[in-house]
C-alpha cells in the first residue's frame, strides 16, 4: 500500500491539516514533510517504536543519532544540558534557517534518541509546516532526510513518494522545498569553548566564525 498524499499550504499551513499530522504522530505513525532544505521523517521522538521504524525505513545505521525540529531556542534549553553562550549566538544568527547544532542532550529524551550518544542535534527550520507541527504537537519532531540510505535527498514529495511511499502512511506535499544544500552541523557538545563544523552545507564557514567571534 501505498502513502496517502497530503497537499498542505507551505505559506499558512491549514489547521485542520496540522492536527491530522499531529494525531498520526501521537499514534506512532512516521510522516514525511518537507522542510526548508529537504523533505524530512517525523516521528515522535519519545516514541521508541516510532525512532527504530525510521531505522528501519533509512536502513540507518544504529549509532548515527537523528536530528529534531524545534520550535524556538527556548525549546532548545528545555532539550539540553551544559549549554553556554555559543547556542545563543548561532541561534540568533541563523534560527529559523540551515542550522543543526548538537548539544549535549538533557533528561528529557532517551537515550535510543541519541543513538546512545548522549548528545542531541537541534533546529529551527526556517519552514511553517514543520513549526507548526511542532506547536501544536507540543514536542520536537524527528527530521531525517526522506530517503534511502545512500539515495539522493528529496526536494519534493514526488521523490519521496517514488522512494519510500511503500513504506510509509503519510507524505505531505508542501511544494518544493527551498534549498538544494543540506544543513550545515556545527557540534558544540565537545566541552566549554569548543566547537567542530561536521558539514559544511547552506551556511558557509566563514559565516559560522563571524557569528562566534561576536
Amino acid at each position: 500500500m501505498f502513502a496517502e498524499i497530503l497537499r498542505v499550504h507551505p505559506d499558512e499551513p491549514e489547521p485542520d491539516r496540522i492536527d491530522y499530522i499531529v494525531s498520526c504522530l501521537r499514534k506512532g505513525d512516521v510522516v514525511a514533510l518537507p522542510t526548508d532544505t529537504f523533505y524530512g521523517l517525523a516521528v515522535d521522538p519519545v516514541n521508541l517504536r516510532a525512532v527504530e521504524q525510521i531505522y528501519q525505513i533509512k536502513t540507518r545505521q544504529k549509532q548515527k543519532p537523528l536530528s529534531l525540529l524545534i520550535g524556538s531556542l527556548a525549546q532548545a534549553y528545555e532539550l539540553a544540558r551544559d549549554t553556554n553562550t555559543m547556542l545563543d549566538k548561532l541561534a540568533e544568527r541563523f534560527w529559523p534557517g540551515p542550522l543543526t547544532i548538537i548539544v549535549r542532550a538533557g533528561g528529557k529524551l532517551p537515550l535510543r534518541s541519541t543513538a546512545n550518544t548522549g548528545n542531541v542535534a537541534l533546529r529551527v527550520p526556517d519552514s511553517a509546516i514543520p513549526r507548526a507541527v511542532v506547536e501544536r504537537f507540543g514536542l520536537p519532531i524527528t527530521a531525517t532526510s526522506a530517503n534511502l540510505q545512500g539515495a539522493s535527498e528529496c526536494t519534493n514529495a514526488a521523490c519521496v513518494r517514488d522512494q519510500i511511499g511503500d513504506r510509509i502512511p503519510l507524505i505531505i506535499d508542501g511544494g518544493p522545498t527551498g534549498h538544494t544544500l543540506p544543513t550545515t552541523i556545527v557540534d558544540l557538545s565537545l566541552g566549554p569553548g569548543r566547537w567542530e563544523i561536521l558539514r559544511v552545507g547552506a551556511i558557509a564557514t566563514h559565516e559560522i566564525v563571524m557569528a562566534l567571534q561576536r
